[in-house]
């Protein structure tokens, strides 16, 4: 019990360790609160001192080495800039070796690493040579990024055995043929990061790209059990899947049967390419096993895992209405 002659106190919180006193003027009580310790981030926010994102992801990729395959435009060119802005040495690869080239030289008259080189990710051979001479250069290989792809529009009953073999060779056997070329000399250095890209389509599937549909949804199954295996030895294993981003695919991608300035006109307005590559790295960063990207590819791979047959209604409806575009254009053609 307290007397009257000794200051009155009240205890607040549950532990009793590092209370400090605030007198309290109207009763002349004692509060006892707990102490709290300063937290520094709310207080770097404040003033303004935050550290941008493109500084912590400096720590992560200086003096890093990386192999980007589709390395000369879209997302692959935005992963080498942003990668040799952070002071990473950068290899483009790319099925076009010049224009590769042309974006490695731009990149290091602007104070960075790069180099272009010729590569046809089908060709496993030479995608194991261009894995050894980069580790023999520069003595090792911090990165695969495995981003060469293609893809074909069409109804699978139109589509020919080349078509197929197009998009299965270079977005699923590619991916295979630089996991088979960096995985093991990855596992002997004991370190090594392989981020293979797939797309929205390999989470959630959709018509008139079955190909495209077909290799996505394999690179996310290897990626996923790829990274199983590989992480009591020291290598991680990741897959981007972008939503619609503004890369020269959307320009070049061959349509059968429908105008292509139709068809991309249900699509909407993609990403930018730089916008893409600094998510993708900041996902790269915390080893995420999936890295998602736009938002509203976040919003139907989950309307996917929660109702799966409201994704197959909403592909009906889309097949519909193709086809009742590919009917108008039969009716109307093009005037001359």
């Amino acid at each position: 019990m307290i007397s009257d002659d000794e200051p009155k106190t009240r205890r607040t919180g549950f532990h009793k360790r590092r209370f400090m006193e605030i007198p309290f003027e109207r009763t002349g009580r004692v509060i006892q609160t707990k102490k709290r310790k300063p937290r520094l981030k709310p207080l770097i926010t404040l003033v303004g001192l935050r550290v941008p994102s493109y500084t912590r992801s400096m720590y992560t990729y200086t003096g890093r080495v990386a192999i980007i395959t589709g390395g000369a435009s879209g997302i692959g060119r935005a992963l080498g800039e942003e990668l040799a802005r952070c002071g990473a040495v950068v290899i483009l690869s790319d099925l076009n070796g010049d224009l590769a080239t042309q974006v490695a030289g731009a990149i290091t008259a602007g104070g960075g690493r790069a180099e272009g080189v010729l590569l046809d990710v089908t060709d496993a051979e030479a995608f194991r040579n261009l894995v050894i001479d980069t580790i023999s250069r520069f003595g090792r290989l911090d990165y695969l990024f495995n981003n060469a792809g293609v893809t074909v529009g069409g109804e699978a009953l139109d589509l020919d055995d080349a078509m197929w073999n197009r998009v299965l060779g270079t977005d699923l056997i590619g991916v295979v043929n630089g996991v088979r070329a960096a995985y093991p000399l990855m596992v002997v250095q004991g370190f090594g990061h392989i981020v293979n890209t797939s797309s929205l389509s390999g989470l959630a599937p959709s018509p008139f790209q079955v190909p495209y549909i077909t290799s996505k949804f394999g690179v996310v199954g290897l990626s996923l059990a790829l990274r199983a295996e590989a992480r009591d030895l020291g290598v991680k294993v990741s897959v981007v899947c972008p939503g619609v981003i503004d890369t020269p695919i959307l320009k070049t991608t061959p349509i059968v049967g429908l105008d292509r300035e139709r068809i991309f006109g249900l699509f909407p307005k993609g990403m930018a390419p730089s916008t893409c590559a600094r998510k993708i790295l900041r996902g790269i960063e915390k080893n995420r096993a999936i890295v998602v990207v736009t938002g509203l590819a976040r919003i139907m791979w989950l309307l996917y895992r929660v109702s799966p047959a409201l994704i197959e209604y909403i592909g009906v409806l889309v097949m519909r209405r193709i086809r009742a575009m590919r009917r108008m254009s039969i009716k109307s053609p093009p005037k001359d």
